[in-house]
C-alpha cells in the first residue's frame, strides 16, 4: 500500500487515539472519551482522509455512540442560525461570480491609471481587488477569479530570465491579501462566524458592526506590512506599462456592458449590508429600541436568507431563461463540505465544553505559562493556532480549538472577548503552505509558484501577523 497523505491519516489516527486514551487516565470519563475523538478527528483533518465535513459527523457519530452525547441534541447544530448565515452569503457570492460582477469590479480598478504606472502599483491594484473582494466574496472564488488576469498580465511585464521570481510574489501577494482581507467582517472567513458563535455561548455577542471595528485595525495593519514586504521583491524587476495598459484595456472592451443580473446582485447585495451594519449602528447612537427591533427581526442570518430569497425571485430580464437571478443550479455549486462541517464541527467543540475537557487543557496550559505574562500566554496562544493551521483546515482548527482557548481563559480569569478575536484572526494567518488557505492552493495550482518559496515567504509573514494580532489584542484589552 502506497504511504500516501491519506494513507498515512488511516493508519496514524487509531494508533494516535489509543494512545491518548492511556496517556489520559487520570481524567473523567466523558473528558477522556471526548480527548481521543478529537485527537482522531484531528488527525483525520489533517490528513484529508475523507471530507472535512464527514469527519466532523464520524466524530459525533462516535460520541453518540459511546454515550456522551445523546443523538436528539447531537447534530441540531446543523439548524443553528449561522448555518443560514452561511448559506445567503455564499449563494450572494455565487451571483457575484455567476453574472460577472467581481471581475468587473476588478477591470474597472485596474483600467485606472494611476494602477498602471509601475509594476507595484499594478500589483496593489489587483492586491486591493482580492482584499476588498474577500470580505464579502469567498477568498478561494476571489483568488479564483483573479488568477487569469494576473498570469496574463505577468506574462506581459515579466522578461523570462528574472520574471519567474516576480510573478511568484505577484501570485502570493494576491494569495496573502485574500486571506488578510477575509478576517475585516463576520462573514469573511468561516473562523470568524465560529469565533462569533462561541463567544454568543458565552454570552458575548459581537454584531456585525463591532466585528468590523475590532478586525479592520488588524487586516489594515498586516495588508499593509504584506505591501511592504512585497515591494522589496517586485521593486527589482523591470516594467513596460504600454503593454499592460493595452491588455487591461483589450479585457475591458471584452467585457459586456452592464447586464440586468449584475445590477440585481448589486442591488440586493447593497442592501445586505445596510441591514448588516444597521444595528451596530443604531447601537452605537444610542437608539436602544431600533437597534433591539434590528437586532430581533433582521438578524445576520435572516438578512442573509432574505437577500438570497431576493436573488431566487427576481428574474433579471431575458437571462437565465427568465428564471431568477440565481437558479438551482447555483444552490448546488456553494461550498457545502464548509457548512456541514460547521455544523458537525460546533457539535464535536460543544462537547469539549460540556465534558469539562475545555477547562482540564485550561489548567494544564496555566501551570507552564503564567497567567500574569498575558502578552507571552496569548502570542503563544496565537502561534499555536497559526501554525496548526497550516497543516489543516481554517475552520477545523477554529472548531478544535476555540473552546480550549475560552478554558484556558476562564482558568486565569481574563475576559474572553479579545484574546479569541486573536485566536479566531489567526486561523487565517498561514502564509507557508499551500494545504494551509485555499488561496495558498490555487496559485500553487497555477505552476508558477515553488514550495520553498511560498515556505520562505510566508515564514516571516506568519511571525510578523502574530506579534500584530498580539500587539492588537493586548491594546484593545487596555482600553
Amino acid at each position: 500500500m502506497q504511504l500516501s497523505r491519506r494513507n498515512t491519516g488511516l493508519l496514524l489516527a487509531p494508533v494516535l487515539a489509543i494512545l491518548v486514551w492511556f496517556l489520559a487516565a487520570g481524567l473523567p470519563y466523558e473528558a477522556r472519551i471526548v480527548a481521543t475523538i478529537m485527537v482522531f478527528c484531528l488527525t483525520f483533518w489533517m490528513t484529508e482522509v475523507i471530507p472535512l465535513s464527514m469527519t466532523a459527523f464520524l466524530g459525533v457519530l462516535l460520541a453518540v455512540m459511546v454515550g456522551v452525547a445523546q443523538i436528539e441534541t447531537a447534530f441540531q447544530n446543523l439548524g443553528h442560525p449561522i448555518i443560514l448565515l452561511f448559506i445567503g452569503s455564499f449563494l450572494l457570492a455565487r451571483s457575484m461570480t455567476r453574472h460577472g460582477l467581481d471581475k468587473r469590479i476588478a477591470l474597472f480598478i485596474l483600467s485606472q491609471p494611476f494602477f498602471q504606472k509601475s509594476l507595484f502599483r499594478l500589483f496593489l491594484g489587483f492586491s486591493l481587488v482580492s482584499f476588498v473582494l474577500s470580505m464579502w466574496v469567498s477568498n478561494s472564488v476571489t483568488v479564483a477569479m483573479l488568477l487569469p488576469l494576473i498570469l496574463g498580465v505577468t506574462q506581459l511585464v515579466c522578461h523570462q530570465e528574472e520574471g519567474k521570481d516576480t510573478s511568484v510574489y505577484f501570485l502570493l501577494g494576491i494569495a496573502y491579501s485574500a486571506s488578510i482581507g477575509g478576517i475585516s467582517t463576520i462573514i469573511g472567513s468561516p473562523p470568524n462566524l465560529i469565533g462569533v458563535n462561541y463567544l454568543a455561548q458565552q454570552g458575548v455577542r459581537i454584531d456585525f458592526l463591532q466585528w468590523m471595528l475590532m478586525a479592520i485595525p488588524v487586516s489594515l495593519s498586516m495588508y499593509g506590512g504584506m505591501l511592504l514586504y512585497m515591494y522589496y521583491f517586485l521593486s527589482k524587476s523591470g516594467y513596460n506599462r504600454d503593454l499592460v495598459k493595452n491588455y487591461v484595456q483589450e479585457e475591458v472592451s471584452n467585457k459586456e456592458k452592464l447586464k440586468k443580473g449584475e445590477l440585481i446582485t448589486m442591488g440586493v447585495f447593497t442592501v445586505a449590508v445596510i441591514l448588516w451594519l444597521s444595528p451596530g449602528f443604531l447601537n452605537l447612537f444610542g437608539f436602544e429600541e431600533a437597534y433591539t427591533f434590528m437586532s430581533t427581526y433582521f438578524a445576520e442570518s435572516t438578512v442573509a436568507v432574505l437577500a438570497a430569497l431576493l436573488l431566487f425571485l427576481i428574474p433579471p430580464g431575458k437571462e437565465n431563461e427568465g428564471k431568477g437571478t440565481i437558479t438551482a443550479d447555483d444552490l448546488v455549486k456553494i461550498d457545502w463540505d464548509t457548512i456541514l462541517l460547521f455544523g458537525g464541527g460546533m457539535a464535536l467543540g460543544q462537547l469539549v465544553v460540556s465534558s469539562g475537557l475545555a477547562d482540564i487543557i485550561g489548567r494544564g496550559i496555566t501551570t507552564f505559562v503564567d497567567p500574569d505574562q498575558q502578552f507571552m500566554l496569548i502570542f503563544i496562544l496565537v502561534l499555536l493556532v497559526l501554525f496548526l493551521t497550516e497543516v489543516s483546515s481554517n475552520t477545523a482548527i477554529a472548531i478544535t480549538f476555540v473552546p480550549i482557548i475560552i478554558g484556558v481563559l476562564h482558568e486565569i480569569q481574563v475576559p474572553l472577548l479579545y484574546p479569541v478575536l486573536g485566536v479566531v484572526l489567526a486561523c487565517s494567518f498561514a502564509f507557508m503552505l499551500p494545504v494551509a488557505t485555499p488561496p495558498n492552493a490555487i496559485v500553487y495550482g497555477s505552476k508558477q509558484v515553488p514550495i520553498g518559496t511560498m515556505v520562505r515567504t510566508g515564514l516571516l509573514l506568519n511571525l510578523f501577523g502574530a506579534v500584530l494580532i498580539t500587539m492588537w489584542v493586548m491594546l484593545y484589552m487596555a482600553l
